[in-house]
């Protein structure tokens, strides 16, 4: 699977090296906690895009 942007041999081995990580429970319960106490700031989209996106 390509990966946008990546230019260096050596980028695309560490990228694809990192579909063989596994996350346990307790990795996972950190990153909700993390993710939960960080507040998100803006919008998700430009206001021009926001208009041509259906949801």
């Amino acid at each position: 699977m390509p990966i946008p942007g990546t230019t260096k041999l050596e980028r695309l081995k560490e990228n694809v090296a990192a579909a063989e990580v596994e996350l346990t429970a307790e990795d996972l319960a950190l990153l909700r906690r993390e993710l939960d106490a960080t507040p998100v700031q803006g919008d998700r989209y430009r206001p021009e895009h926001a208009k041509r996106v259906v949801e």
